[in-house]
């Protein structure tokens, strides 16, 4: 049988090269030997405590995360990344739901251990050190990493394809988050597939700036490591800087989300040739405009620049276009395309009743092959109308919508539910952004629907960052390339737009700004809008 776990090429690594650096995190450097050392007592006492086979990580950016992670996969179970900023509630249902073996935390995870988490939390705690924590309930133990005493489990755990490797969870409609299941196997081939086109080498430097609990993190951590490289992990106050880090630890790999390179040229920082050490650029999870794309690679003279698309439920990446001269643009949007598939994964564009749609229109995009997930985790109605049986084979309903050109290039318009209907009018808020992009001059952008009543909105809200130009100069410009049903009545002038866990922008703290606003009320006691506009102008 083949040996499915996560962590294998990691131990390999960590066999022949046990001197090479693996990771540095929070002003620490640490080799593969010593980071496989950690792993393996780790494995060895989660393995000793397996029931459901589910291991909870609540912490990210530090060391003791990405010990929790690889222990987990090492002694052959699921890893399951709990996000810190989840409320209290949340985690409690989903500890409640995950029926959890044990939890590891790192500091920050720790002081959330209140005791009404305690209560929910599993049997077994791991903490990275003696902290001050609400008692445990009766039959639970805390036990501090650095002091286990189980036998460290000195090869990785052999899985079966099928096993869940990971879960990982993703914004919900029904109030909690999506649990996405994803196979130890088609981890196993998204690897694969992805090799040969990153190249990742063993004096490779990449870079984190993701929590763990977005996905591009699974990328990054486990090429990283199949490859002998070494990650880089940027605190949330680096990211705020993140042309210095590159920089100043010599960076050869970059992965992000394409609103830093809005947030680094807003600053001006954004030079040619600013990045020699940049060898590959990856962007995803949010359009890529072109004019950003290129700007970026200005910066990056030794290096190229991809452009990917991949929902969590088909792991991670399935997608890819890279940056050419000219470049491959989506019509009307001044976006990149999303590219040709992986050669294993099929396509398909799909009207409402999941059928093929005709050449040259757009459609859902679906996913089929080895890298769609198992499902949603406790979600069996969910998963049952998002994966679907269509002719005889298993496919994963995005809802995103695209299209595909005549020369067999895919591009992406924007999810489904990001078309929204204004005074009876149906309207894509992903072509409004383009519009809006191209007349503020800038990439930090974003259109919401509000206010809405009775499922139709009675206009649309523009949200600008960075730009010189005025709300009327936009509004002008855009009025000449848009009917008036699609230009925003409102366009407010931010410092700042606020970004999600995962670095995209957050449309709904932004409606959130605006219903704030209405109602002269703050849950912070201060009026968010307002503050977010200082220096600013909002209408």
């Amino acid at each position: 049988m083949h040996n499915f776990n996560l962590a294998l090429a990691f131990s390999e690594q960590a066999r022949q090269h046990p001197e090479r650096l693996a990771l540095a995190v929070a002003g620490r450097e640490v080799s593969y030997g010593e980071l496989a050392r950690q792993v393996s007592l780790l494995a060895g006492f989660l393995k000793s405590r397996k029931r459901s086979g589910r291991i909870g990580v609540l912490g990210t950016r530090s060391l003791d995360a990405y010990v929790g992670i690889l222990a987990a996969c090492w002694s052959g179970c699921t890893y399951v990344p709990l996000n810190l900023k989840w409320p209290a509630q949340r985690l409690i249902a989903l500890m409640a739901l995950l029926e959890l073996d044990a939890l590891v935390v790192d500091e920050t995870g720790a002081a959330l251990l209140t005791a009404e988490i305690l209560a929910a939390a599993p049997r077994d705690i791991v903490v990275p050190q003696s902290l001050a924590l609400a008692p445990e309930r009766p039959g639970q133990a805390i036990s501090i990493r650095s002091g286990l005493t189980s036998d460290p489990m000195l090869a990785p755990a052999q899985l079966a394809p099928d096993q869940v490797g990971y879960v990982i969870f993703t914004s919900g409609t029904t109030g909690l988050p999506k649990g996405v299941m994803i196979s130890a196997g088609s981890l196993a081939h998204y690897l694969d597939q992805t090799r040969p086109w990153t190249d990742y080498r063993p004096e490779d430097r990449l870079c984190e700036t993701c929590d763990v609990t977005f996905d591009l993190s699974v990328h990054n951590l486990f090429l990283c490591l199949k490859a002998g490289a070494s990650l880089h992990v940027m605190s949330e106050l680096e990211m705020l800087a993140p042309a210095r880090f590159i920089r100043a630890h010599a960076v050869t790999v970059w992965m992000s989300v394409p609103t830093v390179i809005g947030l680094i040229r807003k600053t001006g920082a954004l030079k040619p040739g600013l990045f020699p050490s940049l060898r590959l650029s990856i962007f995803c999870g949010e359009p890529l405009p072109v004019q950003a794309a290129q700007a970026w690679l200005a910066a990056t003279p030794n290096g190229v620049l991809e452009n990917i698309y991949g929902p969590t439920e088909a792991t991670v990446i399935c997608m890819r276009q890279r940056l050419t001269d000219p470049p491959v643009v989506t019509q009307g949007r001044d976006i990149l395309a999303i590219g040709r598939p992986y050669v294993t994964m099929e396509i398909a564009l799909l009207d409402s009743s999941q059928q093929p749609v005709a050449p040259g229109i757009a459609g859902e995009i679906a996913l089929c092959g080895p890298q769609v997930g198992i499902g949603y985790f406790g979600q069996p109605e969910l998963t049952a109308d998002r994966f679907r049986e269509i002719n005889g084979k298993r496919w994963y309903l995005t809802g995103d919508i695209g299209y595909r050109d005549q020369a067999g290039v895919y591009h992406h318009l924007g999810r489904a539910d990001n078309q929204v209907k204004v005074k009876g009018n149906r309207i894509e808020l992903e072509e409004v952004d383009a519009h809006l992009r191209r007349a503020a001059g800038v990439e930090l952008i974003a259109t919401v629907a509000w206010p809405t009543r009775h499922g139709s909105a009675e206009g649309l809200v523009s949200f600008v960052a960075g730009s010189t130009r005025t709300p009327e100069q936009i509004r002008e410009a855009m009025a000449a390339s848009l009917p008036r049903s699609m230009i925003p009545r409102a366009i407010h002038m931010l410092d700042s737009l606020p970004q999600n866990v995962n670095g995209k922008i957050d449309r709904r703290a932004l409606i959130a700004l605006l219903e704030e606003q209405a109602t002269g009320h703050s849950p912070g006691g201060s009026d968010h809008l307002e503050a977010a506009t200082s220096g600013g102008r909002a209408l």
